[in-house]
Order: C-alpha cells, then structure tokens, then sequence
C-alpha cells in the first residue's frame, strides 16, 4: 500500500488512546512486539532558551525524556552546579536519557576524562558525541570505566570524520556493545543513503536517534515538522520494531528557533499517529 500522511493518521484514528501493548499515554514509551523505546527531546531544540523554560517545554510536548545540550547544563559546570541542575530536573519529573552532543575532537585524556565525570555526576547514561578517528577508539576505556554507552552522531556530508552511520559501524562494530551510534536521519539522507537500511545495519549498535524531517532530502535548510516532509517515518518505525528497538527517538527540531513548540507540537501529532496506526494496523490494538 502507499503510504501517506493522511492515511497514518486516519489509520491511527481509534488507536491514539489505546495503550494495552502499545503507547503508554503518560510516558511515551511505546512496547510494540518487543521493541521498547521512547519518544523524547533534543534539548538542542530549545538552544535559545534557558533550562528552566526547556523544562517547560519539554512537558508541554508531552514526554518527560530528554538529551540534555550544553546549552541546558555547561560542561565547564561546576559539581554543585550540576547537583543543582540534576534537582531541578528531577524535580520537574524530568526523565535525562543522555547528554550531547559532546564533542571529543581533542586527542586528550585529561579531556575525555572531564566529560565523563561530567555526565557521571549528572546521571547521564548516554554520551551522545562527535569524536574523531583518532579519539572515538580511546573512548572505550572510558565506557568500560564509567559504564556509560556513547552513541556518536552522524553529521552529514560536511563531517570530515563521521558523514553517515555505515562510516561509525566500521569503527564501533569491534568496540564493546556500549559504544554504538546515535543516527540522526536527516544528516544521513542528506548523504545519498537509504535511512532504513542504514537504522537496520546499525542493528544492536544503535544506542539512540535524532529525528527531524526535510522537504528535500539532500537540502539541510529544509527541515519542516515531522510528517510535513519527505522522510519515511512508517518505515523507519516499523524497522525500529523489527529489530527490537531499546533506546529513544529524539526529535531535533533546528528551525524555528525562537519559536520551536508549535513545529514540535506537530511533530509528536504525527509520530504518535504513526504509531498508533502501526499499532492498530499491524498489531490489533
């Protein structure tokens, strides 16, 4: 069958309020055929705004999930300021899934080290992260030590080191399991790339995911909200619950940035009803 907006979300219809198997109202974390995974928020989607109001955002949007950007906690912060931040979190109801991106271009112990004492005291069992050839296998020792997993972020075809997911597997696949990748589907359709054979080579290695949706696959500046544009959303969900996806889907909203909620507001409409119509399609919810 085609498939089309419009017909998602006619399919999602009766299902939007169905959670047995499927959509948890409160939470956002979606247990579809053993797939286990959440839809949150890049808080790079709120970069001109302070923590507190990304906070609010985030729970107008719905999800208490979230990737916490510098912009939302320094990483020159001090451990009080980071206790105070991790409070205000939790305190919000605030889930923190991870931290990023953070970049490790600096071929530089002392600096990875930071990072992750950095995230360590924040809570965050996720770097999200832009490594370089040279640091991303030096990051190991530091998974192993910390016991915190890094997913590097896939950045297009103006990143040198990392322009799509294929390019992280090579150098991943031999690391430990918790060293894996962080695909963000519009940088990797701007590569030529098909986006569901690259979630589905990823495999177990992919520990996390940035969405948006573009209007023109190869043309960055094109991002619209999540449905509006030409990114198969139905495929790469289905996919993701083929394989039995664990993480979170972060959405990424870049444009709009003095005004993101509206955009983001459509963009949870559409990925809900996605999979809510999946649900109800495929599954008899």
């Amino acid at each position: 069958m085609p498939i089309t907006r419009r017909r998602w979300m006619e399919g999602a219809g009766a299902a939007i309020a169905v959670s047995a198997g499927g959509r948890s109202a409160s939470a956002q974390q979606y247990h579809i055929a053993g797939a286990d995974f959440k839809l949150g928020v890049a808080s790079y989607s709120f970069r001109k705004f302070s923590r507190e109001k990304a906070i609010e955002m985030t729970k107008q949007l719905g999800t208490p999930y979230l990737n916490v950007k510098d912009f939302h906690l320094a990483l020159d912060s001090t451990p009080e300021q980071i206790d105070a931040a991790k409070k205000e979190f939790a305190d919000a109801g605030i889930v923190l899934v991870g931290c990023g991106n953070v970049s490790f271009q600096k071929d530089d112990e002392a600096d990875i080290r930071g990072k992750f004492e950095y995230a360590k005291r924040a809570g965050f069992p996720l770097i999200v992260c832009a490594p370089t050839a040279v640091t991303l296998p030096k990051l190991e020792a530091f998974v192993k030590e910390y016991n915190i997993k890094i997913a590097v972020h896939n950045h297009g075809p103006e990143d040198k080191n990392f322009p799509t997911p294929q390019s992280v597997l090579k150098i991943v696949k031999n690391m430990d399991p918790r060293c894996g990748l962080c695909i963000d589907i519009g940088h990797t359709a701007r590569t030529g790339v098909d986006v569901v054979e690259s979630i589905a080579d990823a495999g177990p290695r992919l520990l996390d995911m940035h969405v948006k949706d573009l209007a023109q696959p190869s043309v960055k500046e094109s991002q619209v909200a999540v449905g509006e544009g030409k990114l198969p959303f139905p495929r790469i969900f289905l996919q993701l619950i083929k394989m039995k996806y664990g993480g979170c889907v972060n959405l990424e909203y870049e444009v709009e940035e003095n005004n993101p909620l509206p955009g983001m507001e459509k963009s949870f409409s559409y990925m809900r009803g996605v999979l809510a119509g999946i649900q109800a399609a495929k599954y008899g919810a």
